[in-house]
């Protein structure tokens, strides 16, 4: 099979006979008619075959429990990073002067340039309007409290805040269960997906956009453990995607522009981009927007890509910045670079002492992270098993936000923390049952937005908080986020884990000024740490992360503390499961490559992991054939061979570009008929080629003939049956290849290798063992 291919494999090899069969000259199937290709995709007898040592095994049909993440799903199909350099696209190349390569450039330049701005200015509508309806519902609630209280008629302002929360929230998961479901969540996990080379469905559409940005405002004023950093990530690549191809599927609008970069490995550069500018614009980190679309999303990277992605990354930071400053009164100060505005952290040194205590606490949030993980891992499998239908999904979303507003209304009513007004009062200090000149602090931390409340933790001075206050506050937020990431709802994990993080760090400074009564303990240095540690242990990202955080704060003197927190936060959170984006990706089947071929399977030849056999096509078919052969297929590559005895290879043609050959009817009898084809016939058509079943062949046209030597990859990489595994590996993942053909010592095409064949040897970690294993490829997932 071609690009959803399984194969399965014995591990002894023990036997001479196994070992003098291995590299022998394996056949291709040679399909003459019609009826012998339905033999062959119909029967799983290979008898006939000269086979390889490891036999290929049908897609499993059976049911796979939900929840299990050794399991690939079949209905992930490849992007295709390489450029098919046939006749038509090298004619076209001969005839473009130095004039079209400046041209192109500039516009490449001019698509970054736009890709920056508009990431920013729909970030500038989201925070604006989470701002402005935050300050509604927070002033409302405030003065409500302070109403009620006296008449102990406090149940009105808990239903007030109840309903303040389960509106929006059942308006953004209604939009997310029932418009665009890939909505949900921060879309990082999607984005990663997509810029490894796997065609996630839907993931960067403008409807996709629409609810991810109405989403997220209705989430965050909703009040959930959540923030809007994750998904200006996703937000940038759908802009990326958009801007790019200068067209929109979903209006079915073509503005004839940026043809030139209708094709997957151009727009994966500029979705790179995107993402970038994402991250810049969430945090004001250029450099960091650079470093995570590095470390955790794309895995082709040219120094190129890194400047203009870059240049991307510094307009987002920079328009962000003008439209803020202006929003609040401080036109041309520029001190909005992003987002996420944790304050300017005074300047504060560390003693050599301290750097055993920011190793342990990396260790601390390497374990709550790994904890965090498990939770929500739990959490989503139960989902995906029970909460199924659409309506019970938004049921669940209004159920949380009714949690996070009871479970902060009993903290604020349990828990006596009353701090005088005259020291940093908040902006909404609500008094409760506190004396007069006195606000209540723990109120004052869920009055107002998560991101509001990381930098009050950052910045509020030492008394503000005690411990047993901060304590609930850990524990019931560190749940309420595991709970919350995950609903049907546009959130991410980034605010909600710095806010746990801070609180617990700054529960580590009441505990060191504790011991050390001494010792002057700056809290907001020691909620930093945690704060970075906490993030490092759920996503285990580590340079990207600390030159976000150094470039959020505007602190480059606390690199060291940072890089060792987030290495001890990794190294112990990986000691037990993985970082929850790739725990999401394993739990969605999606055939994912990482950076490094696995180890310990240099004893695995191309011979065993090719799937088995392989329908090919000779250089002049006939039509009837192909369309029959696309109907009774889902393969997105078919070798073009010679016509001998097993079939010489002599290129490689997509499905795509016969399904564009069959819609324009190029057609060997009807060339006095054909109009200026070029390389841009196929381009126009991308991405979303019409169906086989939507094109209208007649009988008479069935028996026509088609040249694909024209059309044709004429020189794709092949390798032969005795290659490694590893090597394979190397070649598919730096080249972003979707089809492998595999040869035998005559050339002759014997297998085909796909992305889902090398993804599923995948290694498992866990508690300092490592292994490799070979997962099942299913239809159920």
């Amino acid at each position: 099979m071609q690009d959803s291919g399984d194969s399965t494999y014995v591990s002894n090899h023990t036997s001479d006979a196994v070992r003098a069969t291995r590299f022998t000259n394996l056949p291709s199937i040679s399909v003459e008619s019609d009826e012998d290709l339905h033999a062959i995709i119909t029967t799983t007898d290979n008898s006939n075959l000269l086979s390889s040592v490891r036999r290929r095994v049908q897609i499993s049909t059976e049911k796979v429990q939900t929840g299990s993440l050794n399991v690939l799903s079949a209905k992930y199909e490849s992007l295709d990073y390489d450029t098919c350099e046939n006749h038509l696209l090298l004619d076209e190349e001969r005839k473009k002067g130095y004039k079209f390569i400046v041209q192109k450039n500039i516009a490449r330049w001019f698509t970054f340039l736009l890709i920056g701005m508009i990431t920013a200015l729909i970030a500038c509508v989201i925070d604006i309007s989470i701002e402005e309806l935050s300050t509604i519902k927070y002033a409302s609630l405030s003065k409500s409290v302070d109403k009620y209280v006296t008449q102990g008629r406090l149940h009105i302002p808990y239903a007030l805040w109840t309903l303040y929360n389960v509106i929006p929230v059942l308006i953004g998961s209604i939009l997310v269960a029932y418009v665009e479901p890939i909505a949900a969540g921060s879309g990082i996990p999607q984005v990663k997906c997509y810029l490894n080379g796997v065609k996630i469905p839907r993931v960067v559409r403008i409807k996709t956009l629409f609810v991810k940005s109405v989403g997220v405002i209705c989430s965050v004023v909703g009040g959930l453990a959540g923030g809007k950093e994750g998904p200006m990530i996703h937000s940038g690549a759908v802009v990326a995607a958009g801007i790019s191809q200068g067209k929109s599927s979903t209006f079915k609008k073509d503005f004839n522009i940026f043809r030139y970069f209708r094709e997957d490995h151009e727009k994966r550069d500029f979705v790179s981009g995107g993402a970038a500018a994402g991250v810049s614009a969430a945090f004001g980190a250029p450099v960091g927007g650079v470093l995570f679309s590095l470390e955790e999303g794309t895995s082709f990277w040219n120094q190129s890509l890194t400047w203009k992605t870059f240049f991307a990354s510094v307009v987002s930071t920079f328009t962000l910045n003008i439209v803020l400053s202006a929003y609040h009164g401080v036109p041309g100060n520029l001190s909005y670079p992003g987002l996420l505005n944790l304050g300017k952290f005074e300047s504060f040194s560390y003693e050599i002492y301290e750097l055993p205590i920011f190793l342990v606490m990396g260790a601390m949030g390497g374990l709550f992270g790994a904890l965090w993980n498990h939770i929500n891992y739990k959490i989503t499998v139960f989902r995906m098993r029970y909460i199924r239908p659409r309506w019970m999904k938004v049921f669940e979303a209004c159920i949380v936000a009714t949690m996070t507003a009871t479970a902060g209304f009993l903290m604020m009513f349990l828990i006596d923390n009353c701090k005088s007004s005259g020291v940093n009062p908040t902006k909404y200090p609500t008094q409760l049952y506190c004396p007069d000149g006195q606000y209540n602090a723990l109120a004052s931390i869920w009055f107002q937005t998560p991101e509001a409340s990381v930098r009050s933790l950052f910045h509020d001075p030492p008394d503000t908080h005690n411990a047993l206050s901060l304590t609930a506050f850990v524990i019931t937020y560190f749940f309420l986020a595991a709970w919350t990431f995950g609903l049907a709802s546009s959130n991410g994990l980034f605010i909600p884990t710095l806010l746990t993080g801070a609180a617990w760090g700054r529960l580590v400074s009441i505990g060191m000024h504790y011991v050390f009564p001494q010792t002057l303990v700056f809290p907001g240095k020691y909620a930093l740490i945690g704060a970075a540690a906490q993030l490092g242990g759920v996503v285990r990202m580590t340079i990207s992360l600390t030159v976000i955080i150094m470039e959020t704060t505007g602190n480059i003197t606390f690199a060291l503390p940072l890089i060792i927190t987030l290495i001890a936060a990794k190294w112990t959170g990986d000691f037990f499961n993985e970082g929850i984006y790739d725990t999401l990706i394993q739990l969605s089947g999606v055939p994912l490559l990482p950076w490094e071929p696995p180890p310990l399977v240099h004893n695995i030849y191309a011979s065993e992991v090719m799937s088995h056999p392989v329908v090919t096509l000779k250089c002049v078919e006939n039509v009837g054939h192909i369309v029959e052969l696309l109907r009774l297929t889902t393969y997105n590559g078919f070798p073009v061979t010679e016509v001998t005895t097993y079939g010489r290879i002599r290129g490689l043609i997509l499905r795509s570009q016969l399904i564009v050959i069959l819609q324009k009817k190029i057609f060997n009898e009807t060339s006095d008929d054909w109009e200026n084809i070029t390389a841009s016939l196929f381009r126009n058509e991308y991405p979303r080629y019409p169906t086989i079943e939507q094109l209208s062949i007649s009988e008479e046209e069935k028996t026509y003939s088609v040249d694909l030597r024209p059309f044709m990859n004429p020189s794709p990489y092949t390798v032969l049956h005795s290659s490694s595994l590893p090597r394979m590996f190397r070649l598919f993942r730096a080249l972003g290849l979707r089809h492998l053909p595999i040869v035998n010592d005559s050339n002759e095409v014997i297998g085909m290798v796909t992305r889902k064949d090398l993804a599923r040897y995948r290694v498992w970690r866990h508690q300092g063992r490592m292994g490799v294993e070979e997962l099942l490829i299913s239809k159920e997932l």
